[in-house]
């Protein structure tokens, strides 16, 4: 069975009609490129796993929210920064500041865009070896990478993982 229009998620739904058709446009025209595939060197259950996630989530306390004000005087900006949240962070402990995202249900229910829980079982069952002891989170929507997002943020990203012995990322596109 196909999906229906009706099941699929509205990508655009906080912005414009110019906007969104201009997006649309863009879209079409990325060129369709090789995915980079990097296989393990050992089983998944020796593995270290890390998690980043692009739901626009920082700590209430002690963290700055990622700078959604200016993305709505300014919907073509996405704020670029990253935040590093514990991996025990509860719903209690976090704000979601992502305009382009159903923030309520990711602040009831942290698990619907940050898996810990789920990792967390799956390395008591074994499947993965551990889990680091904290994750990444940027905002999506960012619609110019080039200036900030791929030569600052992912670089001290990836250093962060590599500082927690990270062996696999999970990447949480949301």
């Amino acid at each position: 069975m196909s999906p229906t229009d009706t099941d699929k998620v509205d990508a655009f739904r906080y912005i414009d009609r110019v906007t969104r058709k201009m997006m649309e446009a863009h879209i079409a025209r990325e060129p369709v490129g090789d995915i980079p595939w990097t296989p393990l060197e050992r089983p998944l259950s020796d593995c270290k796993v890390g998690l980043v996630s692009t739901a626009g989530i920082s700590l209430r306390e002690g963290q700055q929210p990622f700078d959604a004000e200016r993305e709505r005087r300014d919907p073509w900006w996405g704020d670029p920064t990253f935040r590093e949240l514990p991996w025990a962070a509860t719903e209690a402990d976090v704000r979601c500041d992502h305009l382009h995202i159903e923030r309520t249900g990711v602040e009831d229910d942290l698990g619907c865009v940050v898996p810990t829980r789920g990792l967390e079982r799956l390395a008591e069952e074994g499947v993965i070896g551990s889990v680091a002891p904290s994750w990444f989170c940027i905002m999506g929507y960012i619609l110019r990478p080039q200036d900030e997002l791929v030569p600052v943020t992912i670089p001290s990203i990836v250093a962060g993982l590599r500082s927690q012995e990270v062996d696999v990322a999970l990447m949480v596109p949301v």
